[in-house]
């Protein structure tokens, strides 16, 4: 078959005409071969040979297209008239406006009794926040959640307060003495060694002569602790600064009392100024503050916040101003509002600089001229962090302006506190209050037993 359909491929086309010249009888096919191709290219399945499909729509159904057929049962009219009597008796068991209200109302009810207590969120729908909804919905809102308060940190007495402050130099202090002292004997070369670690911590030669001599009169050639060494220092520093502890007594009988604050660059004097008029004016005295830094903007600006605070007058003039004619003009105005106390802020200035130094003499003969006996009380704030150049300051100002009263500031950033020991010692000048810190309560008395037992690391 496939040949016979590959040779008629091939001579597609070309047939010769009909009045062509027949082919001869040895080109002609046999009836035989013909019937063999015919039988090839004739397709194996027929459409007449498919099976039919049955009709999916039956007769009966053709029948009925246009109505009921006669062989459906019809509903019997009893049956009907049943089932409008019970659609009514439904219709009539439906709740009326009033009730489905109430029902409504029951209904929010339970469901706020079941809501727990402890959510966070809660329907609210009158919520400000909350969308318009149709009745019967409501919309959640977060409610605030109220953060746990702190607990109010415990605060710290004084004492606590100085002894951390002096954390720094006690615990170099102590440290030495115990490294000092370790397992050994007192003798001659240990009281050496003491006396120059005494020194070099600023306490002053004449308090570290006096610690060594108390050592060695009741325990030389005995072993001794590092404790022992300390408790015996701290008596000593007791009795170098007990002189001094002296509260700052106002004669209040001159108004104003006059107090005059000097120092050196960044002694904390316009802080001080401040940390006394807030203790002045709280405790109902009439506190007028005059800015004599003409030199700063800063420190005129500072002082007059300072006054705003505490309630007190301020007293400013112009930048580069005289100081002098200042403190005459606060003097005056302070006579005039019967202001109890005036204190009046200073520039800073080395000790070392004449022409300023000759200006701070300028202001207490101008007080003077006023008052014979002002300034009365001339307080010079001292840095701590300054060590050895302390005594120095002291020894000048005291010359220049007549300091009668120290104040030590800063002792909470340095380990060269025991400056305060030799200082007392020395000059023997009463030390007010000292300072640990920036606040209002910072600034704080000065004790003695308190501060021996600070610096020595004891407990008091």
């Amino acid at each position: 078959m496939a040949l016979g359909f590959i040779k008629k491929v091939f001579t597609f086309g070309k047939e010769k005409p009909a009045d062509a010249t027949p082919q001869t009888d040895e080109t002609a096919l046999t009836d035989a071969e013909k019937a063999a191709i015919a039988a090839e290219t004739e397709p194996t399945d027929r459409v007449e040979d498919l099976p039919l499909a049955d009709d999916p729509v039956s007769e009966a159904e053709m029948d009925t297209a246009g109505g009921p057929a006669d062989d459906i049962a019809m509903v019997p009219l009893e049956l009907l008239r049943a089932e409008e009597e019970a659609a009514a008796e439904d219709l009539e068991a439906l709740p009326t406006l009033d009730e489905a209200k109430q029902a409504e109302a029951e209904a929010e009810d339970v469901d706020a009794e079941l809501a727990p207590s402890d959510v966070t969120r809660e329907a609210s729908a009158d919520h400000q926040d909350a969308p318009n909804l149709p009745k019967g919905f409501a919309a959640y809102a977060l409610s605030t959640i109220e953060p746990e308060a702190p607990e109010p940190a415990e605060k710290l007495s004084w004492f606590q307060r100085l002894k951390a402050g002096l954390f720094r130099t006690s615990s170099q202090l102590t440290g030495q003495i115990s490294a000092l002292f370790t397992k050994r004997k007192l003798d001659d070369e240990t009281l050496e060694e003491l006396e120059d670690l005494l020194i070099q911590a600023d306490l002053g030669v004449e308090t570290a002569l006096r610690v060594t001599d108390t050592l060695a009169s009741e325990r030389y050639g005995k072993d001794v602790t590092g404790e022992d060494v300390t408790k015996i220092m701290a008596a000593e520093i007791v009795k170098v600064l007990t002189p001094v502890a002296k509260p700052l007594a106002l004669d209040l009988n001159h108004k104003p009392h006059v107090i005059l604050v000097v120092g050196v660059n960044g002694t904390g004097k316009t802080t001080t100024i401040g940390k006394l008029a807030a203790k002045l004016s709280g405790s109902g005295l009439k506190v007028m503050l005059a800015a004599g830094d003409t030199f700063r903007a800063a420190a005129i600006e500072q002082l007059k916040i300072w006054a705003d605070r505490t309630g007190s007058t301020f007293v400013g003039t112009k930048l580069g101003a005289d100081a002098a004619g200042l403190a005459y003009e606060a003097f005056e105005r302070a006579k005039v509002e019967k202001a109890d106390v005036l204190i009046i802020d200073t520039a800073g200035r080395l000790q070392n600089k004449t022409e300023l130094m000759a200006e701070l003499e300028k202001i207490v003969r101008v007080l003077g001229k006023l008052d014979p006996d002002a300034p009365h009380t001339v307080l010079q704030t001292l840095d701590a962090t300054t060590g050895q150049n302390a005594l120095q300051q002291v020894e000048i100002f005291r010359n220049v302006a007549g300091v009668n009263g120290l104040i030590m500031t800063k002792l909470d950033g340095t380990a060269r506190g025991g400056i305060l020991v030799a200082i007392a010692a020395k000059h023997k000048l009463p030390v007010y209050f000292i300072g640990v810190g920036e606040g209002i309560d910072d600034l704080e008395p000065f004790e003695a037993q308190d501060f021996a037992s600070a610096l020595a690391g004891l407990a008091r």
